[in-house]
């Protein structure tokens, strides 16, 4: 599949709000969910070959609604998801980011496949572990994207992509190495057209 182009729709703050959308717009919906920081509006803009497409911050917890951009005039849409396990978020904060993220992935309509993105540098953290069982759980099918490999050299990148999938209980092959400056994306497109 070709990129030809992509626009921001519409964000929504409560999982009802969306429903209510979704419900009335029946195109498929490929979603993006990984941990505060790991790299999901600079994983939305590389795709859709934009700089300023998603907002992008240094700060983690940025994300805090279901954000829809729309992919080559409605072939496809994709949500972003609230970041999860942003440790300075209150309380109450994390539990409404983790209710929009479980609202959204019980009850979208359009959802037709997850994008679990992981941080290349690290092993994946506990709630990245809790993500993939949930998704397992519920038979939703996944893949697994492995962000910010730009900075990590080509024999650590190698390693960690195995680690990654030793963590998550997958095969090597079912992570995609990603990063700015377009690595992975034909993959990634291949993957969104074979789910479409």
């Amino acid at each position: 599949m070709l990129i030809k182009n992509a626009r921001f729709v519409t964000g929504f703050a409560s999982g009802q709000k969306y429903s209510e959308y979704a419900a009335d717009c029946p195109i498929p919906e490929i979603c993006v969910v990984g941990r505060s920081n790991v790299g999901k509006s600079t994983f939305i803009n590389m795709l859709a070959g934009q700089n300023k497409l998603a907002r992008t911050s240094s700060t983690p917890g940025r994300t805090r609604l279901i954000n829809i951009f729309d992919f080559n005039n409605g072939a496809f849409r994709l949500a972003d998801l609230p970041g999860y396990g942003f440790a300075l978020a209150s309380k109450s904060e994390r539990e409404d980011w983790g209710g929009l993220i479980e609202d959204y992935l019980q009850y979208s309509p359009n959802l037709k496949h997850t994008l679990l993105l992981v941080d290349s540098r690290h092993l994946p953290t506990r709630q990245d572990v809790e993500m993939t069982e949930y998704l397992y759980y519920y038979r939703m099918p996944f893949t697994v994207v492995a962000t910010k490999c730009d900075k990590l050299k080509k024999s650590a990148l190698s390693r960690n992509i195995s680690d990654i999938a030793a963590a998550l209980k997958i095969g090597r092959d079912n992570v995609i190495a990603s990063d700015v400056s377009g690595l992975g994306r034909d993959k990634i497109c291949e993957k969104i057209e074979s789910v479409l």
